[in-house]
C-alpha cells in the first residue's frame, strides 16, 4: 500500500524521528504539536490539503510507507477499522508491518472495534512490533492545545517508551491493561458522550414546550447537578443553534455501531444505546449527517414543532 509521507526538517537526530499516519482533524494538530516541540515527525497522509498544512510547518515528503522505516515509534489516527487493517497490512504482504523493524512500536490512537484491534495485534506480533492501543478522549480544540486524555493498553514496554511523546500531546494518560481494555474504555466514554446529546435534546424540548428559552435553560443546566464539561463546552453551540461539526452525526453513528457490535459480541444487552443509535440515524436521514452530533437538539426541536 503506497501513501505519501512527510518528515519534519526540524530534527537531524534519527533517534528522535517519530512516524505519524493520518493528519486529519485530530492527527494533524497532534503531529504539529510534536513538530513545535522539536521532535522530528514523519506524517503519512493521503489528502493533499492536510499534507500541505503539515508540510508548511517544516516537513518533507517521501513516497511510501517504507519511508517510515527510520522511525522506532509510529502513531496512527485513522477513520475506521478498514483503514487501520489496510495501513498495517493485515491480509497482505505489505503495509506498516513490513516497513518497520522488529522492536518498533505502533501507538494506535483511532476509534476502532476491539475485534479489529485484536487482528492488528496478532499481525504485528508476527513481525515483532510492539502494539499500544491508545484511543483519545477529547475534541479537536483539545488536540490543538495538547489537553487530550489518552486511554492506553497493550505492550507495557512500548507504552513506557512512547509515554514521553504522548505527554507532549495530552494532559492525562491512563494505562488500563495489556489487551483491548483501552478500546472498550473508549466505547464506554463514547456511549456516555452520545447519550448526553440525546438526553439534552429531549430535556430542552420539554422546557421549550413550557415557555423556557434555550439560553436560560443552558445557563441553569451548566450550573446544576446535571452540569458536565461536555455541556459547558457545547453551551454556546446549543444557544446559538450553530452546529458546525467538531464530531459529526455520521461519526457518532459509526461509533454507536461499534458499541452495539462489541456488546452483541460479548452478549451484553444495550436497549438504551440501541435507541440512541436510531435517533442519530433518524437525524442523519433528515439531512443532519454532516453537522455536529449536538444537532440532535435541532432535530428534536423540529419534531416537537410539527
Amino acid at each position: 500500500m503506497s501513501q505519501t509521507v512527510t518528515v519534519s526538517q526540524n530534527s537531524t537526530d534519527a533517534a528522535q524521528v517519530v512516524g505519524w499516519i493520518g493528519a486529519g482533524k485530530m492527527g494533524g494538530p497532534m503531529a504539529a504539536n510534536l513538530v513545535d516541540k522539536n521532535v522530528g515527525v514523519i506524517v503519512s497522509e493521503p489528502d493533499a490539503t492536510n499534507r500541505s498544512k503539515i508540510s508548511a510547518l517544516g516537513a518533507r515528503a517521501v513516497e511510501s510507507l517504507a519511508g517510515l522505516s527510520e522511525a522506532r515509534i509510529v502513531f496512527s489516527t485513522l477513520p475506521n477499522d478498514q483503514a487501520l487493517l489496510d495501513v498495517v497490512g493485515v491480509g497482505t504482504d505489505g503495509g506498516l508491518a513490513t516497513a518497520l523493524s522488529a522492536g518498533a512500536i505502533l501507538v494506535e490512537m483511532s476509534t476502532v472495534s476491539p475485534e479489529c484491534s485484536e487482528q492488528v495485534a496478532k499481525h504485528l506480533t508476527g513481525f515483532g512490533i510492539r502494539y499500544v492501543r491508545a484511543p483519545l478522549s477529547g475534541s479537536t480544540d483539545m488536540a490543538k492545545n495538547a489537553t487530550l486524555t489518552v486511554l492506553a493498553s497493550g505492550d507495557r514496554t512500548g507504552w513506557e517508551e512512547a509515554l514521553p511523546l504522548i505527554q507532549k500531546l495530552s494532559a492525562r494518560q491512563f494505562f488500563l491493561g495489556e489487551g483491548e481494555e483501552a478500546r472498550y474504555m473508549k466505547l464506554v466514554l463514547n456511549t456516555l458522550v452520545g447519550a448526553s446529546s440525546a438526553v439534552l435534546s429531549e430535556a430542552l424540548a420539554i422546557g421549550s414546550s413550557g415557555g423556557l428559552n434555550r439560553t436560560d435553560m443552558m445557563d441553569v443546566i451548566c450550573e446544576s447537578a446535571a452540569a458536565s464539561p461536555l455541556f459547558k463546552y457545547k453551551k454556546q453551540a446549543v444557544v446559538n443553534d450553530d452546529y458546525a461539526p467538531a464530531f459529526t452525526v455520521a461519526q457518532m453513528i459509526k461509533d454507536f455501531t461499534l458499541i452495539s457490535e462489541a456488546a452483541r459480541r460479548n452478549s451484553v444487552p444495550l436497549m438504551t444505546t440501541g435507541l440512541i443509535l436510531e435517533l442519530y440515524r433518524s437525524a442523519s436521514n433528515s439531512g443532519l449527517q454532516d453537522e455536529d452530533f449536538f444537532a440532535l437538539v435541532k432535530w428534536q426541536e423540529n419534531l416537537s414543532t410539527r
